[in-house]
């Protein structure tokens, strides 16, 4: 995770306060699915482009209120940084546009499904980029998770191309965001910067053309876009806090909660399909992810 200008100090143990920032970050992603679903009716491009545009006045007055937009002006200053932070608001854009689509057109499962694999695929990406030792259980893990995509592939007939690409676009996210030599809050805010003129223009271009959703089709929709920046920027700025008052393996095994509860609720509340195939595929993931846990805690305790 990318650090502030004066470096922090690690911390070895848990406050509770992260934890509450934590666990109140992850309880508003694992019920975001919700919201979503209320804005399926609207076009996936429409909606993303709301949530890049309202997230730079909430960024903002966040930043305002902490006293480092200093730190921003100073990165928009170097243009590696700029370019950096251009290619990390690329991977985000891309994964969020994914959920969206995902969520509105009944692949919520798909969703969770990503989420759950994305700790294995980060590992293997550190194993590939970063030459990244890996222990036996941890090889193990990722073989899982592949034979599960291979199961759900042979099913369908096609890859699970959700799953991946939330899985790839935000495990590349993560790797490159950590290369951005400014915090959490001002790189994010950064980020929702360079994407907000396409996301400002594309907004203009539908409203002009009668097919925008903001003000021409009721309050109802002018409302949940206009919150499209809180319940996206408001959680990420949370847990950016919460992050940095926890261990390492207390946040991997935290993040297991959002995939959990999209999992639950797109079983249970939007009743979408789940048989034989994906049970099968889905255990072969949780087992992965509990030796992966195993192994963290194990290193964890040893450190």
């Amino acid at each position: 995770m990318a650090t502030d200008a004066v470096k922090p100090e690690i911390k070895n143990n848990d406050a509770i306060r992260g934890f509450g920032f934590a666990m109140t970050a992850y309880l508003f992603w694992g019920i975001l699915p919700l919201y979503m679903k209320a804005l399926a009716h609207i076009p996936a491009f429409e909606v993303i482009a709301h949530r890049i545009f309202w997230s730079v006045p909430v960024a903002g007055i966040v930043l305002l209120a902490l006293g480092r937009m200093g730190d921003v002006k100073v990165a928009l200053r170097n243009p590696r940084t700029v370019a950096m932070a251009s290619l990390t608001a690329t991977l985000v854009t891309i994964n969020w546009g994914t959920y969206v689509w995902a969520i509105g057109a009944g692949h919520s499962l798909d969703a969770a499904l990503g989420y759950f694999i994305n700790p294995l695929f980060s590992i293997g990406l550190g194993a590939i980029l970063l030459k990244e030792k890996l222990a036996p259980t941890q090889i193990v893990a990722i073989c899982l998770a592949a034979i599960a995509v291979i199961i759900l592939t042979v099913e369908a007939g096609t890859l699970p191309w959700v799953a991946l690409s939330l899985t790839f676009s935000w495990g590349f996210y993560a790797f490159f965001r950590k290369t951005l030599p400014v915090g959490a809050n001002q790189g994010f805010f950064i980020e929702v910067l360079l994407l907000c003129i396409p996301a400002t223009l594309y907004i203009i271009y539908l409203e002009a053309r009668g097919e925008g959703h903001f003000y021409q089709t009721g309050f109802s929709d002018t409302a949940l876009l206009l919150g499209c920046g809180l319940v996206t920027a408001l959680p990420l700025m949370i847990f950016a806090n919460g992050a940095k008052l926890l261990k390492m393996s207390t946040i991997g095994i935290m993040q297991y909660i959002v995939p959990t509860m999209v999992f639950l609720i797109a079983v249970f509340l939007f009743r979408e399909p789940f048989g034989t195939t994906q049970m099968i595929a889905f255990s072969l993931i949780w087992a992965g992810l509990a030796l992966y846990s195993w192994s963290m805690l194990r290193q964890s305790r040893e450190r």
